[in-house]
């Protein structure tokens, strides 16, 4: 049976330790799905910490943009993030929204046709207020287009706030 749960907040609100948790309950051994480009030495160093904090009953699967190359049925998969992962068509797309959203979109759908149980994490970006940079206004818009289709077939949502999860939709409110 295919689940789509949506874990949202700030930055360090405990997204992804929350969901790390949860994909634990729910599975022995999940896969893990970073969508981060490594861009300098200071990320990769980073990215090696979480993997060595995840432990060996994880699957770490490193996947920037082609989601649904990967054949998850019957898999609880954590995808951490949608904020990085769109980052990655913004920039490809040279901060296209309209392209790079529609293209966002399109491989969500690909990868979630899948049965599995699917917990991806997101930022709430644009709870900050407005930049006053062009393309810092143009991907927050994009951001929030996609983490809205998101929720919207999501059969749960959670927005962490302060460490503390606060249920925004559950499953009998699709």
């Amino acid at each position: 049976m295919k689940r789509i749960i949506l874990i949202t907040g700030g930055a360090r609100s405990g997204k992804s330790s929350y969901a790390e948790k949860m994909a634990l309950k729910l599975s022995p051994n999940p896969i893990y799905m970073a969508t981060a480009r490594v861009w300098d030495e200071e990320f990769r160093q980073r990215v090696i910490k979480h993997q060595q904090a995840r432990g060996p009953e994880w699957t770490n699967i490193e996947e920037e943009k082609e989601l649904s190359k990967y054949d998850v049925t019957g898999k609880v998969i954590l995808i951490d993030c949608v904020t990085l992962w769109c980052t990655n068509y913004f920039f490809e797309y040279q901060g296209n929204v309209k392209q790079a959203l529609e293209l966002a979109k399109q491989e969500f759908d690909r990868f979630t046709t899948q049965e599995a149980t699917f917990i991806f994490v997101t930022n709430e970006i644009g709870m900050g207020g407005t930049s006053e940079n062009e393309l810092q206004r143009k991907f927050t818009d994009m951001q929030g287009w996609m983490n809205q289709y998101v929720a919207a077939q999501a059969d749960e949502v959670t927005l962490m706030v302060c460490g503390i999860p606060v249920k925004i939709k559950s499953e009998n409110e699709k």
